[in-house]
């Protein structure tokens, strides 16, 4: 069995929500937003965060439409992804449709403010997909 942690990046036109797991891949955590200047300095925050972590391994949510296909949006995580296996990390992609709603309700339902939930949906949103990830991994085996 593989161990150690993975990435998790819920990828939008101006915030990535970031997410990391622990070591024996079990459990997804929110860890942070960072906020997009464009593909150079993303890739090196990124691939920054990743060497700090000890990973070279990232799950990119991949924001199919509802019929499955690949849409604009999907195809701009997929051009970023290009670039961080590009800088020598190893990417996995997982379908995100419906995680941003799923990571909104439960902030709601934790009882969070609109203007908390603003700075923080896009990192739960990423833990939301990187748990999806870790459970479909745990399933195949």
């Amino acid at each position: 069995m593989i161990m150690g942690k993975i990435v998790g990046l819920d990828v939008g036109d101006v915030r990535i929500g970031i997410a990391v797991c622990d070591e024996m891949r079990l459990i997804a955590s929110p860890h942070s937003v960072y906020r997009r200047v464009g593909f150079g300095p993303d890739v090196k925050h990124i691939k920054a965060l990743c060497d700090q972590l000890g990973t070279r391994d990232i799950v990119c949510g991949l924001p199919r439409n509802m019929d499955g296909s690949i849409g604009f949006q999907a195809q701009k995580v997929q051009a970023l992804a290009e670039q961080l296996a590009n800088a020598g990390l190893n990417i996995a992609f997982q379908d995100e449709r419906l995680t941003t709603v799923t990571a909104e309700r439960a902030l709601i339902e934790g009882g969070m403010h609109r203007q908390e939930r603003k700075g923080t949906v896009d990192k739960v949103a990423a833990a939301v997909i990187l748990q999806q990830y870790l459970d479909t991994l745990r399933n195949q085996t």
